[in-house]
């Protein structure tokens, strides 16, 4: 078996064509297609697992971990053999390439490809009788691409924050402060420690805009949205930043090219695909983006919309219209919508902490955490906590903190005062940070949750009830790929001048779970301001008296 999962309508022959669209995902870990057919159902899907599929290439989870532990990457070739490994999977399944009217894709986020002076020639002029792998070896300048897992490059991110008045002076520029893992930092870093690596390079990709490169067999521009993910460009004009460019690495600019809609058709597919696997010459490529804004498609969010991932760590998505950048979280471009913005918010706090406190105060019982949840009251009679046992990202504190109605901190709660208190606090939380981004809620706002906590029907109600919005659930497992095929459908339909919801409109619709409580609005408005002034105390107090 080759791990290939794929579905086919009963009594569709093997050969027999259906219009589609194809949806790539080049991710950490694997890179992996979808084909969506008119309909928008998904009639085909595969995968290449880098560790398993291509173990020559030496990775862990796709990537190498240097010995300094900071540094992360992954071989550039590696992802080039991994699309002509699933390229030929298809062909020999009987896949017909000769259907797909349109492809977009996904990248991981702020990974960088270098591409070395003449590779453009070399894309141009590809032989189909022989795999990308063995035609691009000499294209690139760093072998090893740094990935979004590196935070090697801190020094690179306090000079470009110097740059430029600050890190609030920057967030308001590019959508996020510098983070390690951000694009332009990298860059800059790579100019300082391997110059000649750097001035060899004729054109600096995403993991995304490479991907697309290949499609194209000449290079794609950056798009809006993934391109938001690198401290270089300004959301607002959607340019990039002459100030962020000169304090990364000189002549960037240049080397990345001018950014582009989201939504825009870059070219036609290379005739490398149409003589060697028999695809349409009138095929379209679609700018790929980042896997965050991909999933944000493949979710069909739309204005007013959350999506709440419970997994290991908490992840929310905005779809914002008035973005207000902030120290914390990242605001990109919308990928569906020129003129909007979405905004990401992490809290590493999550499934860990719901399970602790599960095995702490329930018995290690899922059931009865639930029931706990049923038998106390919305707002928990005024008891707020604050649960970090790891080193909070939003906001950055530590430890376990309860206070009671009159807000004096006390050491413990009852076990079932306690759960309420860890749900009511984390949902509570997520609030006040995504309004802190500029969120509001809107007469057709929804929730939509995924991971591992949104199978709880009760932890749903209390999500419910603190925004004061239905919960939907929804099946995500593929969702950057799907968002990529709804994409490449939106860019076909004339992207820009076209509504995506109105292209998606007939996708499975996600199932409603929770509706909001009657009362729990007022309840929890009262007990936002509370919350997020505690929260302060609390920040206040671990900072301390020199801050």
């Amino acid at each position: 078996m080759d791990g290939r999962t794929h579905r086919r309508p009963a009594g569709i022959p093997r050969t027999m064509g259906r219009r589609c669209c194809l949806g790539w995902d080049f991710s950490t870990q694997q890179v992996k297609v979808v084909a969506i057919d008119a309909e928008l159902s998904i009639f085909y899907e595969d995968s290449v697992h880098f560790d398993r599929d291509l173990p020559e290439f030496g990775t862990q989870g796709g990537v190498h971990v240097h010995k300094d532990r900071l540094t992360v990457t992954s071989p550039v070739l590696m992802w080039v053999q991994a699309l002509d490994l699933i390229l030929e999977k298809m062909k020999a399944s009987g896949f017909d390439f000769s259907q797909v009217l349109a492809l977009s894709g996904a990248g991981q986020q702020h990974g960088s490809v270098y591409w070395k002076a003449g590779a453009s020639r070399t894309l141009s002029s590809l032989s189909p009788s022989l795999p990308l792998h063995q035609q691009l070896q000499a294209c690139f300048s760093v072998s090893d691409c740094p990935v979004w897992m590196d935070s090697s490059t801190t020094a690179q991110c306090r000079r470009l924050e110097a740059a430029v008045g600050g890190a609030r002076a920057l967030s308001c520029l590019t959508g996020s402060r510098a983070y390690e893992r951000f694009t332009g930092n990298q860059i800059a870093k790579l100019s300082q420690q391997d110059p000649e690596a750097y001035s060899h390079c004729e054109r600096i990709s995403l993991v995304s805009s490479f991907a697309a490169s290949l499609f194209l067999g000449g290079y794609s521009p950056i798009d809006y949205s993934d391109g938001s993910g690198m401290n270089l460009l300004q959301i607002q004009e959607k340019v990039w930043s002459q100030a962020c460019l000169a304090a990364c690495a000189p002549h960037l600019e240049e080397k990345l090219g001018s950014p582009v809609p989201s939504c825009s058709v870059v070219g036609t597919i290379s005739s490398y695909y149409v003589q060697r696997y028999g695809f349409s010459p009138g095929c379209q490529v679609v700018a790929f983006t980042g896997d965050n804004p991909a999933s944000l498609a493949g979710m069909r969010l739309e204005e007013g919309d959350i999506a709440v991932s419970l997994g290991t760590s908490d992840t929310l998505f905005l779809w914002l219209r008035e973005p207000m950048p902030a120290l914390e979280g990242h605001i990109f471009c919308n990928p569906v919508d020129v003129q909007h913005y979405m905004a990401l918010l992490c809290f590493k706090n999550g499934s860990l902490m719901r399970e602790k406190i599960r095995d702490e105060s329930a018995s290690c019982s899922w059931n009865k955490f639930s029931k706990a949840l049923q038998s106390t009251e919305i707002g928990n009679k005024g008891n707020l906590g604050f649960y970090f046992d790891v080193m909070e990202i939003t906001p950055e504190i530590i430890g376990r903190h309860r206070f009671n109605a009159e807000n004096i901190e006390v050491s413990a709660f009852p076990g079932d005062v306690e759960i309420r208190a860890l749900i009511e606090g984390q949902f509570l939380a997520k609030r006040i940070h995504a309004e802190g981004l500029g969120y509001r809620v809107m007469p057709k706002s929804k929730i939509l949750a995924t991971g591992g906590a949104s199978h709880n029907k009760d932890i749903l109600q209390v999500l419910a009830d603190v925004f004061g919005v239905p919960v939907y659930v929804i099946d995500t497992t593929s969702s950057a790929c799907v968002g990529s095929a709804y994409r490449a459908f939106h860019g076909l339909a004339g992207g820009t001048g076209v509504s995506f919801s109105e292209v998606v409109k007939s996708a499975p619709h996600p199932s409603l779970a929770a509706t909001p409580s009657p009362g729990a609005s007022q309840v929890y408005e009262a007990l936002l301001p509370r919350y997020a002034e505690l929260e302060q105390r609390i920040l206040s107090r671990a900072r301390g008296p020199l801050e």
